[in-house]
């Protein structure tokens, strides 16, 4: 009996300190910032020159960690998974927080119980272009190209980066406004839907403004209108309310979260650093390149805007008819 209570006296003085160590270590090792989508891509160019820019700030490594599929739904899930010891982020977009949960059954997460706004880091918003050699001069804006697909029937078709996204149940919106057919066709990311609106397979598409913009100063593509509340600084490009589209406010956001859990004092640091970086003028100008307006706000503004992107993506999926599968 005696060696037993010896044995178990060494394992309560060593279990502290073991478990001591071991936060040290998660306190000091490196943080890795998740991206749901692959190398080289917009997401990733944003997190590779935040975790630079939080490095200095934090004083400790900081990693980017590309876990792509789905939409950033895989990344999400890694996250969940993580230990709340401040060693995981997730670089996110409102799509994977705000979008997926209403779209499918088991998406693996539930962003409000499972996740911990961090900080905000920018806007994504989308342009709704057209290919002018296909539609010609006279298709100035959205009410012109719903006009132009109903002469032309059959033609009134629309890329989208991804089935079950915001840009698709748009259309929805559009057909309502202008009592119009217009149909979605769904593609796998902003690039090759370009590339088919160039060739002239589609006429027109909703896309990433990173993916349009040089296309547009080419004159290859024409701009007719934005989502977001307003117009974009810099561009005389009409929002889709101001074409007559209610229901096409909200933007897409990147944001920082963490594994819910994580402690209010390293939810303060990191939000601290974050937007240390996104306010500086070398991040703002190098987002800008890749079509992102760097934005920081504390965790309970990132809260807010996720939140009222979910509201306006439950109106869009509803008015689209869709059912989660």
């Amino acid at each position: 009996m005696k060696p037993f209570l010896a044995s178990l006296a060494r394992c309560l003085v060593v279990l502290p300190v073991a478990l001591a160590a071991q936060t040290g270590s998660a306190q000091e090792g490196p943080v890795r910032v998740l991206v749901g989508f692959p190398p080289g891509g917009v997401t990733d160019v944003v997190a590779r020159l935040l975790a630079k820019g939080m490095q200095t700030e934090i004083a400790r490594p900081v990693i980017v960690e590309n876990r792509p599929g789905a939409g950033g739904q895989i990344a999400a899930q890694v996250l969940k998974a993580a230990r709340p010891d401040g060693s995981t982020l997730f670089l996110t977009n409102s799509h994977t927080t705000a979008m997926i949960p209403l779209t499918s059954l088991h998406p693996g997460y539930d962003p409000q119980k499972d996740f911990t706004p961090v900080g905000l880091v920018g806007t994504m918003p989308n342009f709704f272009v057209v290919n002018p050699e296909l539609v010609g001069p006279g298709v100035d804006s959205l009410k012109a190209f719903s006009q132009w697909a109903r002469e032309k029937p059959g033609r009134g078709n629309i890329g989208v980066p991804a089935p079950a996204s915001a840009p698709e149940f748009s259309i929805a919106l559009l057909n309502k406004a202008f009592s119009a057919d217009l149909k979605a066709v769904a593609y796998r990311g902003d690039a090759p839907m370009v590339q088919d609106m160039l060739a002239g397979q589609i006429p027109a598409g909703i896309c990433a403004m990173a993916a349009a913009l040089p296309h547009v100063r080419a004159g290859k593509l024409r701009l007719l209108a934005v989502d977001g509340p307003e117009r974009l600084p810099g561009f005389d490009v009409p929002t889709y309310a101001e074409r007559g589209v209610n229901g096409l406010s909200d933007a897409m956001t990147l944001g920082i979260i963490a594994p819910a859990g994580l402690s209010p004092a390293l939810v303060t640091k990191y939000n601290a650093a974050i937007n240390k970086v996104v306010a500086s003028k070398a991040f703002r100008e190098r987002v800008a390149e890749s079509g992102i307006i760097a934005s920081a706000g504390t965790p309970d503004d990132l809260a807010r805007v996720t939140e009222a992107s979910r509201k306006a993506n439950a109106e869009l999926v509803k008015a689209a008819g869709y059912q989660p599968q």
